[in-house]
């Protein structure tokens, strides 16, 4: 056996203990500044310098609560206070976790063997330790940075998410608030109406039909209201769950969504920018990269992936002591390592095909929710300029006719039932917009709901008839 001078097993263990101390250590922010930076870069929100549930959330969200809630400073709340996106950051640490793990060696193993017989005492002393562990370090470390780097782009994906389903839901919250409170316009018009029409049939200047014609509006009316008022709670209920706030009453929105623009954005090499930009597709280059690192360290390992090194004492029964060491190699009789090599580049191209498709969905998304945000602008302006202005003026022509006696009261109600459709439908319109818009950008950074960018899904009852209110 060959004997290892005092001094060499020294500068051995001195140098073992010095690589373990340089090892990877742990981030003080536990990866957050990434994902800002990350997140920041696509999106024009102001994303928070701290990560959620740090710092004095509480007092930050309560001085943005105390004024009527912007889009703006309800993604604010959002990424300060949803607890979702909280519970998020937890696969961030598990990653970054793993990326220390991955760079400290494994503790050595020691044995203590003690027999006694008629003789005496032997001893025998063995510290072994795991080599190959130790060879491989340096690819399993960059194989384990690329997934934390995957992580930390899944971590600021989610912030994007959240912050694009918390501005649609804002404008969906909005528009159900503003078209709410125009129906309780409506139903107070309609209520005065079918009144006088009441009284009109009691005097003999109305017949039956026509009284059952107001009464029949009167009703839908009402029934529009209840309709709107439900979806006014449940687009309020949504926006809440993403603030993380636990009373609905805790904020108060704008009565108006936000004006349109003078122009829409006009996005040149939109598909270009996506395949750049998009974190789905940063996400499928590391996935790519981290397969292509583990498929070369599955291959490093095919012959040999155990090799232990061991450090021998041994104190005899006469008290001689004898000094050595063992090496422990697996030896590649029957398991040559080829399933695991043709499982790593299986998978290996499953990621390749799969980074393909998604290239190609990401194409078709981005032109889809632009062409969508270009047909909402175009709709929204067209009922702001158009529609909208066109049925007030034949409203207030028919008032003119009918305090000239010209016409009668009915036609003048159907001519405000007509009006109450199209404010409605003008409300939805400009709603529509806003999520179109934040359809756009979510599929520029691949945050979101791309696939569904191109359209708004309708609010049920917000179309009831009515009379038209004052102000419009």
């Amino acid at each position: 056996m060959r004997r290892l001078t005092t001094p060499l097993r020294r500068i051995a263990l001195a140098g073992i203990c010095a690589f373990a101390a340089g090892c990877a250590s742990f981030s003080p922010d536990g990866g957050y500044a990434g994902v800002r930076q990350f997140a920041q870069q696509r999106t024009g929100d102001a994303i928070p310098a701290s990560a959620p549930g740090a710092g004095n959330v509480e007092q930050q969200v309560a001085a943005l609560l105390a004024k009527p809630l912007s889009a703006e400073d309800a993604v604010t709340i959002a990424l300060l206070n949803n607890r979702g996106l909280q519970a998020g950051y937890a696969e961030l640490g598990i990653a970054e976790a793993d990326l220390v793990q991955a760079g400290r060696i494994a503790n050595p193993v020691l044995s203590f063997g003690r027999m006694k017989s008629h003789e005496g005492v032997e001893i025998e002393r063995t510290l072994m330790l795991p080599v190959i562990g130790l060879l491989t370090m340096p690819l399993a470390t960059r194989l384990e940075r690329r997934r934390y780097e995957q992580a930390q782009l899944r971590a600021a994906g989610q912030v994007l998410r959240t912050a694009d389903a918390t501005r649609r839901a804002w404008y969906g919250a909005v528009a159900a608030q503003q078209s709410a409170e125009y129906m309780e316009q409506v139903k107070n018009a309609a209520e005065a109406s079918a009144e006088l029409a009441r009284r009109m049939a009691l005097a003999g200047n109305w017949s039956r039909l026509q009284h059952a014609r107001e009464q029949a509006f009167y009703a839908d009316a009402v029934a529009g209201l209840a309709r709107a008022r439900q979806v006014r709670t449940l687009e309020r209920e949504q926006l809440t769950r993403l603030l993380g706030v636990s009373n609905p009453a805790a904020f108060t929105l704008p009565a108006r969504l936000p004006d349109l623009p003078a122009a829409p954005r006009d996005v040149h090499d939109a598909e270009a920018q996506a395949m750049g930009n998009r974190l789905d597709m940063l996400m499928a280059q590391k996935e790519l990269a981290g397969l292509a690192s583990s498929l070369g360290l599955t291959r490093a390992t095919r012959f040999v992936n155990l090799l232990d090194l061991s450090y021998l004492r041994d104190t005899g029964e006469t008290g001689e002591r004898a000094t050595g060491y063992e090496i422990e190699l697996q030896i590649p009789l029957f398991d040559w390592g080829g399933a695991r090599v043709a499982k790593a580049e299986a998978m290996y191209m499953q990621a390749v095909h799969r980074a393909a498709g998604l290239a190609v969905d990401a194409r078709s998304q981005v032109r889809e929710s632009y062409s969508g945000y270009r047909t909402a602008y175009d709709l929204a302006r067209h009922y702001r300029d158009e529609v909208v202005p066109l049925k007030k003026r034949i409203a207030d022509e028919q008032l003119l006719r009918y305090n000239g006696m010209l016409i009668s009261v009915f036609e003048l109600l159907a001519d405000a039932r007509e009006q109450v459709v199209a404010v409605n439908a003008a409300i939805e319109a400009q709603r529509d917009y806003w999520i179109a818009d934040a359809a756009l950008q979510a599929a520029l950074t691949g945050s979101g709901d791309a696939a569904a960018a191109g359209t708004a899904t309708p609010r049920a009852g917000s179309a009831a008839p009515g009379a038209a209110p004052a102000q419009h």
